[in-house]
């Protein structure tokens, strides 16, 4: 038996991740404690719970309840009945889902979930593997189909953990889940705040035994496929911002400086797509 709760209109105070809130504000809705995500599709809401994540509520549109309730049903069953238990279905008519924001982009089912508490850069290194561990970091990388996109070649690539300034997109945005395919709750991943990564953490990852990489094109720096590079037991590979790169002392701490060969005339790819390419050449999915 589902919980299906069907509103005569969009008023209600439950309704409020779904209608009202944005994502900073789900983001803090329930400090001091971890807040809410939207999860978009039942593919997305199901590795959601296959991962731990619990949902507060669930939002469907009524003409297509009984396809989404069996994708949901099928892809995960939760609680220790099975099935989705007595967590509130919220089935919502097309006319009132036209009222929303976006309704346009909606990808079936929509879950609203809660967040859970960060370790931080510390700890979540110790619960890196103790062989050859590779992680990524993200510095300031703000777009969210991008950080979806290397979430999603980080866990087919053999990237071990990422870890993510606070100044990038979070990865349980609503788009950067959706492109991730859900891969966001796969891979082990923390926050790290930005001003600590910019006064000190190159200093961190090497205090913690992690060579690091940075991805940019200055006279020093060696293909990502150098011998050296697979030798170094701890790597951390760091990836910037979009549009200015990596900051100038991120490039200066750091141990290596990596390029991706090209064509003449090119001398940059977008970062999602660099990411995939220095994960194949430099993560662990060739020994797993």
């Amino acid at each position: 038996m589902h919980n299906l709760i069907f509103p005569k209109d969009l008023t209600d105070p439950e309704l409020d991740p779904y209608v009202r809130y944005n994502e900073v504000q789900l983001f803090h809705s329930m400090e001091p404690n971890p807040g809410l995500f939207i999860a978009e599709s039942p593919k997305v809401i199901a590795r959601a719970l296959q991962a731990g994540y619990l949902p507060a509520s669930i939002l469907m549109e009524e003409k297509a309840l009984d396809r989404d309730l069996a994708d949901l049903d099928h892809e995960m069953a939760i609680g220790p009945a099975g099935g989705l238990g007595q967590i509130p279905i919220y089935v919502v008519s097309s006319e009132l889902l036209s009222q929303l924001s976006g309704y346009n982009l909606l990808r079936g089912a929509l879950a609203a979930m809660y967040r859970i508490r960060r370790l931080d850069l510390s700890h979540f290194l110790t619960t890196m593997p103790k062989d050859h561990p590779r992680i990524a970091v993200l510095e300031s990388v703000v777009n969210p189909t991008n950080v979806g996109a290397i979430f999603r070649s980080a866990a087919a690539l053999g990237i071990d953990g990422v870890v993510v300034t606070t100044d990038s997109a979070d990865p349980f945005y609503r788009r950067a889940s959706r492109v991730a395919m859900g891969t966001v709750f796969q891979v082990p991943w923390t926050y790290v705040d930005a001003k600590v990564w910019q006064s000190e953490g190159i200093s961190l990852l090497h205090q913690l035994g992690y060579q690091t990489a940075t991805m940019a094109l200055r006279h020093n720096t060696v293909s990502i496929n150098d011998p050296q590079l697979d030798k170094v037991d701890k790597l951390a590979i760091i990836l910037g911002s979009e549009g200015p790169g990596l900051k100038v002392k991120t490039i200066a701490e750091s141990d290596f400086t990596i390029k991706i060969p090209m064509a003449a005339g090119v001398d940059s790819l977008n970062v999602a797509a660099a990411s995939a390419l220095a994960f194949w050449e430099l993560g662990n999915q060739k020994t797993k």
